[in-house]
């Protein structure tokens, strides 16, 4: 599972019969997606998508003490180089309220969607300077189709290329960045959190945004603080550097964490039959790490159960990943999990590979 391949019929775990159904091959009598049923049994008799209402309590006053601790020492520290350490911290905080957000938006926190929209908006527009709504949005898409060529907005080929078919039509700037996109990758994301910001504006135009007025001015009010504080309390240029180098490593930081989930494992082409089991398992990559990574990638280093069970609670991925490893092994479905450092270099050879088309002027 380590190597990169595109899956454009069933999975190695199922049979491809006459009249185009796919069914488990150690079982042909289960009807398609039973197999997750029975997985999702034993979750539910193991108690783990019960709301943990204390640990998320803890974890976001970790966050928003982090938040006000960074505030506050960029108002302590003033007009000082110093406040490059500054930009350090409040770098990871954004990273820790996306995650924040992201739980928000999968219903991990509240039951209630007006309770985790409330949350979200907070989180992501007033906090974070990104649209919740347009993430959400994208972010939902992803789940249904992961790894899908034309499906997952995650892997469009909108600056890089994620499949030798999309290689062989790429032009322009894909097709110029393509080239050496594996070498590329951590310097552009230096840019993702200005990226994420100039898509959250730009969707506010999108019908697909329920409330551009109310997302908007929580956007502007966000930049507003955010760029007003910064030159206010730094000259120009420390003010400049201070920024860069705080979206800089929050855009690394949010890549860091993402990247690895599903970057060089398979990708899926139209006509191919998976079951929803089987969609989610063969297209994700867990981490392992153990409590730091957990902290680190707020639980979504447990990728394979996040994604079976979107609406999980993060302190609940851990038993989740036992029980759905041992139960793939069961049903002969690869699962695939590895370290940090490996998963990374898996995705960066992928992205190499997937390259290799278009340095050899293909």
């Amino acid at each position: 599972m380590a190597n990169p391949m595109v899956l454009t019929g069933t999975s190695p775990a199922h049979e491809q019969r006459n009249d185009g159904d796919s069914r488990p091959a150690d079982s042909e009598s289960r009807q398609k997606g039973s197999d997750f049923a029975e997985l999702s049994r034993r979750v539910n008799e193991a108690d783990l998508l019960r709301r943990r209402p204390l640990y998320y309590t803890v974890r976001f006053g970790i966050v928003a003490l982090a938040l006000g601790g960074s505030i506050a020492a960029f108002l302590a520290v003033g007009d000082s180089w110093a406040q490059l350490f500054v930009a350090v911290a409040l770098a990871a905080v954004f990273g820790q309220l996306a995650l924040a957000s992201h739980d928000l938006a999968h219903r991990q926190v509240f039951s209630r969607r007006r309770a985790s929209e409330t949350g979200g908006l907070i989180a992501a527009n007033l906090l974070l300077g990104m649209s919740y709504g347009w993430w959400m949005n994208k972010h939902t898409r992803h789940h249904a189709n992961p790894n899908h060529e034309g499906k997952d907005p995650d892997v469009s080929p909108d600056i890089l290329v994620w499949s030798q078919r999309q290689a062989g039509r790429a032009q322009g700037i894909p097709r110029f960045i393509g080239k050496y996109q594996a070498l590329l990758f951590f310097p552009l994301l230096t840019l993702e959190g200005f990226n994420l910001s100039f898509n959250s504006f730009r969707a506010l135009r999108s019908p697909t945004t329920k409330r551009p007025v109310l997302e908007g001015t929580l956007l502007v009010t966000h930049f507003v603080v955010y760029f007003g504080g910064v030159f206010a309390v730094l000259s120009p240029g420390k003010a400049l550097a201070f920024i860069a180098l705080q979206q800089g490593l929050f855009g690394i930081y949010l890549g860091s964490v993402f990247a690895p989930n599903h970057k060089g494992m398979p990708m899926l082409e139209e006509g191919t039959r998976l079951d929803f089991l089987r969609r989610q398992v063969i297209t994700s990559r867990n981490v392992r790490g153990g409590a730091l990574i957990d902290v680190m990638m707020g639980g979504l280093n447990y990728q394979i159960e996040h994604h079976l069970f979107p609406s999980m609670p993060t302190p609940a991925l851990g038993r989740a990943q036992e029980i759905t490893e041992r139960y793939c092994a069961e049903l002969g479905v690869p699962y695939h999990q590895t370290g940090l450092l490996a998963s990374h270099r898996e995705a960066m050879r992928h992205m190499w590979d997937i390259g290799r088309p278009l340095r050899q002027g293909r």
